[in-house]
């Protein structure tokens, strides 16, 4: 009798473990496949937004320009650059929070700054420099730097060479800085983010816009400290309670409308004006179509993006990769293009450049993972990991 119990137990166990592997919940309850999914689909639009800024007629420095003076696909950069890195910084807030379940203070601080602050700063020095050597060639301020030495150029184009690394730079800030928040407020306020209502979220439009105001850089103005530091705190402190995005999700037609139909406005309106500095950067129609955007995306992917297939389990290995190499060879491509087939019709050049960036980074990325001691200095990798 205890023999047969014994074996219905051992039954019931190996077919819950099965079907938890064909789909069924999950039973890491630090992964939300609708969050992977997010990200990976962020990274390809980053790669698309850089494909058509290289080209663009409206934010000139360090690209190659325009084709004409009217480009209706400058649109796309109207259309998606107010949320589309608020959205990552919202997700990482997240995830740094289903981490820290899981993890302690040591084992954060030690991981966060391998895979973060190491790339971005050693990684500049042994690899990223070339970049920045293209993109001042590209910006044509490599001839004025012909004079100076040979190590102070070096260091010149490793900083030039920063590119779409500034964002883990800016969230290794922000980790740092959470744990120091944390040391005080012991989960007290992480607690009652769990209470937020859906109203409360809509009404955080307004610190939206007052934080796009403070904290920005006046050169680099992706540098965007405030916004991007309450999304990030948001993130952790509201959206990474399952029961908030629970009861955001049965809204999430209402927010897909309301950021569809402000995004138009935004990108019709201004179309033409610089869309990357103050005041069109940081305006009132600018936060409101962000803030509403990252709760549609957020809402419709918890509700129809929860799932997962070989696609989407490939392109989410492959998308840190493809993030952190792909400026390089799209700066290659369409530098070259640019100096020996300047008369290629734009949509060629627009297809060469983006093919260029997607394939090129990941052939990059699955050279350089293999090489330890660069994969440690240029992607934070320990060694190489087949499934990254």
């Amino acid at each position: 009798m205890l023999r047969e119990v014994g074996r219905k137990a051992t039954f019931y166990m190996l077919k819950y473990v099965k079907n938890n592997c064909k789909g069924g919940k999950n039973m890491d309850n630090t992964r939300r496949i609708y969050l992977d999914n997010i990200r990976w689909i962020t990274v390809c639009i980053v790669v698309i937004y850089h494909v058509i800024y290289m080209y663009n007629g409206v934010q000139p420095f360090g690209v190659i320009g325009p084709f004409k003076e009217q480009q209706l696909q400058d649109a796309f950069q109207y259309f998606v650059y107010p949320w589309m890195m608020a959205l990552l910084f919202t997700v990482s807030g997240m995830t740094v929070r289903y981490y820290m379940e899981k993890h302690n203070v040591k084992e954060f601080i030690r991981d966060k700054t391998r895979k973060l602050l190491v790339p971005s700063t050693v990684g500049l020095f042994v690899f990223q420099w070339i970049l920045g050597y293209y993109n001042m060639k590209i910006s044509g301020a490599l001839e004025s730097f012909e004079s100076v030495p040979g190590i102070v150029r070096y260091v010149i184009m490793a900083i030039s060479g920063i590119g779409v690394l500034w964002y883990i730079q800016v969230l290794w800030i922000f980790s740092m800085l959470l744990l120091v928040v944390r040391k005080f407020e012991r989960d007290r306020i992480w607690k009652k983010g769990e209470k937020t209502p859906v109203w409360l979220l809509v009404l955080l439009t307004v610190c939206v816009y007052g934080f796009s105001q403070v904290l920005n850089t006046p050169v680099v103005t992706v540098y965007r400290f405030g916004i991007y530091g309450f999304c990030f705190f948001t993130g952790y402190f509201i959206f990474s309670h399952d029961e908030v995005v629970e009861r955001l999700s049965k809204w999430w037609w209402i927010f897909l409308i309301v950021a569809g139909a402000t995004g138009i406005f935004y990108t019709i309106y201004y179309f033409g004006e610089n869309y990357a500095v103050a005041p069109v950067l940081n305006n009132l129609p600018a936060c409101i179509y962000c803030w509403f955007s990252i709760l549609a995306i957020l809402a419709f992917m918890k509700k129809y993006g929860n799932a997962e297939n070989k696609v989407s389990r490939w392109m989410l290995k492959k998308s840190w990769g493809i993030y952190v190499f792909h400026y390089f060879p799209l700066a290659c491509a369409a530098c070259y293009l640019g100096s020996f087939t300047s008369e290629l019709p734009e949509g060629i050049a627009y297809i060469v450049v983006g093919i260029s960036a997607f394939a090129g980074a990941l052939l990059l990325y699955e050279i350089i993972r293999r090489i330890p001691i660069i994969c440690w200095c240029v992607l934070g990798l320990k060694k190489e990991k087949k499934d990254v």
